[in-house]
C-alpha cells in the first residue's frame, strides 16, 4: 500500500458504495458547479468539491453552511472523483478540496509544476487503517490486542467460512490493503474472508456487534460507525518508511495519513473572507464522525446535519471565521 493513500485505490481512493450513504444524499445541498463568472457574483461565490464518501461530504456541508449563513456567500458544490477534482481545481472551476488523502502525481503537476494549486493546511483529521476487535472482546481477553497473541485466539474467531482457522474480515475488495500478506508473513492462523462492498462490510459488523459476537476486521478512521461501535486496535509491528514497498513482503502496520486541504492558487491569493475561513477550517475525527453519523445512520440531509452541528458547537467554529 502506498503511504500516500487511504483504504481506497489510487483511481478511486475513497469511493463509498451505495448503502448507508444513500444515493443523492446531497440533493438538497448540491447544485452544479459553475464558474464564478457565470454566477455574476464572483466575489461572493465559492465552488467546493464534494467527494463521494460521507465523512468528506460533511466537511463540505459544514463549510458551506457557515459560508452561507455566517459570511454571506453563495456556495456551489460538485461531486466528482478526486483526480478530476484536482484537474478542475487547477483550472479554477473548483476553489477548494477539503479532504485529500494524498495525490502525489497531481501535487507534482499542479503544486510544484504550474503553481495553479496551493496548500490550504491540514483538515485536523488523520486517516488511519488497522486491524480491530470489539471492546467487549478486548475486555475479556486483554492480550488479544497484540498481533503476537492472535494465534492463541484463532478458535475464538472461527466461523463456518474460515474452517479450522480464525476468520479475518477484509474490507471492500476495491480498497488498497495488504492483509493477505500480513497474515502470511506474520505466521497467523487466520483465513482472510472478503465481506464484499463497503455497505455489506458495515452491515455485517453492525450485526455481529449488536449480537456481541467476536470478530477481527480491517477497519479505518475516519469512519462514522466509530460513533456507534467501540472497537479496539490490534497492535501490528510498527510502520517504518518503506516497510510496505514490497507488497508481498509487508509485515508492518499501516501508516497514519494527516488529511490535507488544497486551494486554487488564484482563489487563495485573493485572500477573501472565504479563503481565510477555509484555511482556518479544522476539526477532529470525532467531530467529523458525529456529523457523518447524522447523515448515514440518522438519515439527515447533509445540510440539516451541518445545521445541527453548527448550532451545538459555536465555540468550535467561531474560531474559523476570519477576524474583521
Amino acid at each position: 500500500m502506498s503511504t500516500q493513500h487511504s483504504p481506497r485505490t489510487r483511481t478511486r481512493p475513497r469511493g463509498v458504495k451505495a448503502g448507508f450513504a444513500a444515493a443523492g444524499v446531497l440533493a438538497l445541498l448540491t447544485v452544479n458547479a459553475c464558474s464564478a463568472a457565470e454566477t455574476g457574483g464572483a466575489s461572493k461565490t465559492v465552488n467546493l468539491h464534494t467527494p463521494s464518501w460521507v465523512g468528506a461530504e460533511v466537511n463540505t456541508a459544514v463549510a458551506a453552511y457557515l459560508l452561507e449563513h455566517e459570511l454571506g456567500y453563495q456556495v456551489n458544490t460538485r461531486q466528482m472523483d478526486e483526480t478530476p477534482a484536482w484537474d478542475a481545481m487547477s483550472q479554477g472551476k473548483i476553489d477548494a478540496i477539503l479532504e485529500d488523502w494524498g495525490h502525489p502525481q497531481e501535487e507534482k503537476r499542479y503544486v510544484d509544476g504550474n503553481k495553479s494549486v496551493v496548500p490550504a493546511g491540514e483538515l485536523g483529521v488523520t486517516g488511519h487503517i488497522g486491524w480491530f476487535v470489539p471492546k467487549y472482546v478486548a475486555d475479556e481477553h486483554p492480550d488479544v490486542t497484540d498481533h503476537a497473541n492472535l494465534n492463541k485466539y484463532a478458535d475464538l474467531f472461527k466461523t463456518p467460512e474460515s474452517g479450522d482457522q480464525g476468520q479475518f474480515i477484509k474490507g471492500d475488495p476495491s480498497y488498497v490493503s495488504h492483509d493477505d500478506a500480513l497474515i502470511k508473513n506474520l505466521g497467523l492462523n487466520y483465513k482472510p474472508i472478503e465481506a464484499g462492498a463497503e455497505a455489506t462490510h458495515l452491515a455485517q459488523l453492525d450485526q455481529l456487534y449488536k449480537n456481541k459476537k467476536p470478530f477481527l476486521t480491517y477497519w479505518w478512521t475516519p469512519q462514522w460507525m466509530n460513533a456507534t461501535m467501540d472497537l479496539v486496535e490490534v497492535k501490528l509491528p510498527p510502520y517504518k518508511e518503506g516497510c510496505d514497498a514490497d507488497k508481498k513482503a509487508v509485515a508492518c502496520a499501516y501508516p497514519d495519513v494527516p488529511l490535507k486541504k488544497w486551494m486554487n492558487a488564484d482563489f487563495s491569493q485573493k485572500d477573501s473572507a472565504a479563503a481565510r475561513f477555509l484555511k482556518n477550517f479544522s476539526w477532529t475525527t470525532e467531530q467529523q464522525n458525529l456529523v457523518a453519523k447524522y447523515v448515514a445512520a440518522d438519515k439527515m440531509t447533509p445540510e440539516k446535519a451541518a445545521e445541527k452541528w453548527v448550532k451545538e458547537n459555536e465555540s468550535t467554529w467561531k474560531a474559523w471565521l476570519p477576524k474583521k
